[in-house]
């Protein structure tokens, strides 16, 4: 029986993508389904990337089905805190001054995740400018607790600990200065 594609750990996910016994496409797929149906209830995700994360899932199932495996997270669905720059997506920071900014460049760490393969889905909710313990925003709003929405997930990478917690993607990179990505 196949768990659901959704909860599955990076690990299941990448020991099935690596077998081809399921496809990056397809776990992508959930991963935005997942997005539609429980986003809008917990404020995880200030943009989606579906083109590009489809995009990016179809060329990793042609090149694991051409025999160029990269190793664990190729063809996982990632998510980034929205302080993380994905070219010619937009970079807010959560913070209304820059709702049109958009990055020019990968920020180092996109880079590497993207040369390992992985499936940028989207940029996360996040405290303003990652100042902040709560993850309470008054621009995008707060991300909600998955178990209780009548709860904040707390951090300054608020968005992270909710996309993963709900399933919404197996894997998400914050940052940490002063427990954001601890208190999630």
């Amino acid at each position: 029986m196949t768990p659901n594609l959704t909860h599955l750990t990076i690990a299941q996910a990448a020991s099935l993508i690596r077998d081809r016994e399921l496809s990056p496409v397809e776990l992508t797929r959930a991963c935005l389904a997942r997005i539609e149906a429980v986003d809008s209830r917990l404020n995880a995700f200030i943009t989606v990337t579906t083109d590009e994360a489809l995009g990016a899932a179809r060329q990793a199932e042609g090149a694991i089905a051409g025999g160029r495996y990269l190793g664990p997270l190729h063809g996982i669905p990632v998510a980034l805190k929205d302080i993380f720059g994905l070219a010619g997506v937009r970079m807010t920071a959560a913070s209304r001054i820059l709702a049109a900014n958009v990055s020019t460049e990968d920020a180092e760490a996109t880079a590497r995740l993207k040369a390992a393969g992985a499936v940028i889905i989207g940029k996360l909710n996040m405290h303003e400018f990652a100042f902040g313990a709560t993850g309470i925003n008054t621009h995008y709003g707060p991300a909600r607790n998955p178990w209780d929405t009548e709860r904040i997930t707390g951090g300054s990478s608020s968005g992270a600990g909710a996309a993963v917690a709900a399933g919404e993607c197996p894997a998400a990179l914050g940052t940490d200065t002063g427990g954001s990505i601890r208190i999630p």
